[in-house]
């Protein structure tokens, strides 16, 4: 299974499709409110949202569906990522519920080597999230520092740093 490209294998206009998507579940988005102690009624209190809110429903943290996203693009954009330079942008476009599955994708706008160092290059994209009916959810814009295939030959192939299995007596 591919993790991530180097900078050589970025086409400008290429789009990936991540897969799986993910069903967000209720305990999925009280969880990521816990952690980032965002304690907003909107997200935590049902009979808030039922009572005082337009959807009548709790919605999902928005920066969880961005996060979720970002994760789903690792094993195709940044899984062997130097550095997560910049996020440009990020719109919530639509809400997300408790049940929705979200699926997302990423388009490679331009790409451009490293300035500074000739072993690495720029990856410009935009990552589109989207709910089971097609529903545009989220966009992000980022830029991403991503290794040539010579950085990663230089540091030791595709698994650095993983250990051989020793053999065992008998």
């Amino acid at each position: 299974m591919q993790f991530g490209r180097t900078y050589e294998e970025f086409e400008v206009g290429a789009t990936y499709k991540h897969w799986p998507g993910k069903t967000v579940t209720e305990y999925d988005d009280h969880l990521f409110c816990l952690l980032t102690m965002n304690h907003h009624p909107l997200h935590m209190d049902a009979n808030y949202a039922e009572r005082t809110t337009d959807f009548g429903k709790n919605v999902v943290v928005g920066n969880y569906i961005y996060s979720l996203l970002l994760g789903m693009s690792v094993p195709d954009i940044s899984g062997k990522a130097i550095a997560n330079l910049e996020i440009e942008s990020l719109k919530h476009v639509a809400p997300t519920f408790h049940g929705d599955t979200v699926y997302g994708q990423t388009t490679v706008l331009d790409k451009w080597p490293s300035k500074s160092k000739n072993d690495r290059g720029i990856v410009y994209v935009e990552t589109k999230g989207y709910k089971q009916d097609g529903t545009l959810v989220c966009v992000f814009r980022r830029k991403v520092m991503v290794p040539t295939e010579t950085y990663i030959k230089e540091r030791g192939g595709e698994q650095p740093g993983r250990p051989e299995l020793k053999q065992q007596e008998k």
